[in-house]
């Protein structure tokens, strides 16, 4: 069983910043592709960033240039780090990883953290 927990999110106001974190625990031999999807109120979940095991990152355009997506493989975590905040970043913050188990015969699947708030207010 593989669980990823996030954190960091919270309340902050315009221009400011968050980090954003999310380790992942459990049986794993190795992670492929980490990202960062949102959910704002009556939105779908779109992606925010992804970043794949050799470092190649992309971003929605909407937060190129303000967020960073960043992992270290060591600890199973990725970051987001997203300064200049804007009130239409505000969105449940979602977590997702494609995880290679490490059981016999090796599983692959894709898990997801239960969601951090972050709320930027104007």
């Amino acid at each position: 069983q593989v669980q990823l927990v996030e954190s960091g999110g919270g309340l902050v106001q315009a221009g400011g910043s968050l980090r954003l974190s999310c380790a992942a625990s459990g049986s794993i031999a190795s992670i492929k592709a980490m990202g960062w999807f949102r959910r704002a109120p009556g939105e779908q979940r779109e992606l925010v960033a992804g970043i794949i095991s050799g470092g190649s990152t992309n971003y929605a355009d909407s937060v190129k240039g303000r967020f960073t997506i960043s992992r270290d493989n060591a600890k199973n975590t990725v970051y987001l780090q997203m300064n200049s905040l804007k009130p239409e970043d505000t969105a449940v913050y979602y977590c997702n990883a494609g995880v290679v188990a490490a059981t016999m015969p090796p599983r692959y699947d894709t898990y997801w953290g239960q969601g951090t708030q972050v709320t930027v207010s104007s």
